[in-house]
C-alpha cells in the first residue's frame, strides 16, 4: 500500500480526487493476503517540517504529512493492523522520496531488503497517488526484479495536469507491470 495517508484524501492539505475511495480496495486485498499469508507492507511520507519537498522552502507541494500530525497518519478507514510492515520516506530536508523503496522500517530495513528476506517475488500495488508515488515505486519493484500488478481500483491520481495518472499506468504497463484490480486477483 503506497501512502494512504489523510492528507492526500479529501479534507487533508493535498488532497487526490476520491483518494479516500481506494480505502475500500486496499482493505479488501490486505484480508485476502492475509488468509493466503502474504507480506504485507505500507509505505508513507514522514516528512520533516521544513523541507525542500515543499513549496515554500523551494519545491513543489503544499506542506502535506509532516511526520507525526494527523495529515501523516493513514486513512482511518483504512484497517492497518500489527502484521503490516510500514516504511517511512521523505524523512529529510532535501529529499523527495516518491517510491516506497525509498522508505526505511522501523528496524532500519528497505522495502526490497524486507520483502526479499521473506521470498517475495511478486507485489499487489494500490495507494496514492497513481502519477507520483505509486508510479514511482513500481518502478522501482521492477528495477528489484518484482513481478508487479497494479491495482487500478485501489489507485486514484493527481493528475496536475489532465490525463496524468492514464500517462503514468501507460508507463507503468510499458515497464512490465501487470493491470489488473482486486476483484480479478480474488476471482
Amino acid at each position: 500500500m503506497v501512502d494512504p495517508q489523510n492528507d492526500f484524501c479529501p479534507g487533508g492539505s493535498l488532497p487526490v480526487k476520491d483518494g479516500d475511495q481506494v480505502m475500500e480496495p486496499l482493505n479488501r486485498m490486505m484480508e485476502y493476503a492475509k488468509k493466503n499469508n502474504w507480506v504485507l507492507a505500507a509505505s508513507r511520507d514522514w516528512h520533516p517540517k521544513k523541507t525542500n519537498h515543499f513549496a515554500k522552502y523551494g519545491g513543489k507541494w503544499a506542506v502535506h504529512c509532516v511526520k507525526n500530525t494527523n495529515g501523516a497518519k493513514f486513512h482511518p478507514a483504512l484497517k492497518v493492523t500489527k502484521d503490516v510492515m510500514v516504511f517511512s520516506k521523505g524523512m529529510l530536508k532535501d529529499q523527495d522520496a516518491y517510491s516506497a523503496f525509498q522508505g526505511y522500517s522501523k528496524f532500519g530495513e528497505t522495502l526490497a531488503d524486507y520483502l526479499k528476506s521473506y521470498g517475495v517475488q511478486e507485489l499487489y500495488v494500490g495507494g496514492l497517488a497513481t502519477d507520483y508515488c505509486v508510479k514511482e515505486s513500481v518502478i522501482s519493484a521492477i528495477k528489484e526484479c518484482f513481478k508487479v500488478y497494479l491495482l487500478l481500483d485501489a489507485c486514484r491520481a493527481v493528475d496536475i495536469e489532465p490525463g496524468d495518472g492514464d500517462r503514468a499506468i501507460e508507463v507503468m504497463k510499458q515497464v512490465g507491470a501487470i493491470l489488473t484490480t482486486t476483484k480479478k486477483v480474488m476471482a
